[in-house]
């Protein structure tokens, strides 16, 4: 017989920001039984769990169904605030098309032909990628367009960058050099470069939702795997890298855990809050 759930004992930290890919999620894009048990029985005893994650809107509201949110999620890597309770966008930035051209065509010009997708502004928005993009996660559902043109019919958060033969911090340092105030770039998975608005990342986006809730950075531990975590993690009282993770994050972590496969969120949660 299971031990009855206690409530969690006190703890430094009111907030707890927990990445998707990677950090939270397995491989398979499935939660642990022992990582829903003890983000329930943190959130049960007040804590409030806020997922931060580069995903769309449409692409983490079946996942928070899981995870029992009703409440924020920071979705597009900052750029959208999302409420699962009333399903709609609190607060979004859209990535300027014109400048996403622009800022496509100086990548190419330095590095050859890229493989593009978009993923479109909304609650309702679509993923659509152009001829020769593969999708990371084979799971997300995405639409396939004719042409690069097509990416561009309506407001998109970001663009995602695949390259056939440099690797994701070659493709992320180029596009970095060139693209300038065009967009900000980051490194969010295996396979996955991004250009989304300009000044805006996870720790923009986190920092609004943790206003909303009445929280400070101090009140907050933060986890994730992938570079795009690293604005995360300066905002955040604590951070925690998974086993897992890539080694720029690794460096300005405060603690790295197991990995995303062994329950890396679950083994810091027991050990601060149960």
């Amino acid at each position: 017989m299971a031990a009855p759930l206690t409530p969690a004992r006190r703890s430094a930290y009111a907030l707890i920001a927990t990445d998707l890919d990677g950090t939270l999620l397995r491989g398979d894009d499935t939660f642990s039984d022992r990582s829903l048990l003890a983000l329930a029985r943190v959130t049960d005893a007040g804590v409030r769990h806020l997922v931060v994650t580069g995903r769309p809107a449409p692409r983490v509201r079946p996942l928070l169904e899981h995870l029992r949110g009703r409440g924020l999620a920071v979705c597009g890597q900052g750029a959208q605030l999302y409420d699962a309770g009333t399903d709609r966008l609190l607060w979004s930035v859209t990535l300027d098309r014109e400048l996403a051209e622009t800022a496509l065509g100086k990548i190419e010009a330095e590095v050859g032909q890229v493989y593009a997708a978009v993923d479109q502004d909304g609650v309702d928005g679509l993923t659509l990628i152009e001829p020769g993009y593969r999708m990371p996660h084979p799971t997300l559902p995405a639409l396939r367009v004719e042409r690069r043109d097509d990416l561009w019919c309506a407001p998109i958060s970001k663009v995602l960058l695949r390259h056939p033969d440099l690797s994701d911090d070659e493709l992320a340092a180029t596009a970095r050099s060139v693209v300038g105030s065009l967009a900000t770039v980051t490194m969010s998975g295996p396979g996955t470069v991004e250009l989304q608005p300009c000044g805006i990342t996870k720790a923009t986006g986190l920092a609004l939702a943790a206003e909303h809730l009445g929280v400070g950075p101090a009140d907050t531990v933060a986890f994730g795997d992938m570079p795009n975590d690293v604005p995360m993690f300066d905002w955040a009282g604590y951070g925690v890298a998974m086993a897992n993770a890539h080694p720029e994050l690794k460096a300005v972590a405060d603690e790295v855990t197991t990995s995303n496969e062994d329950d890396g969120v679950a083994v810091v949660l027991e050990r601060l809050f149960l």
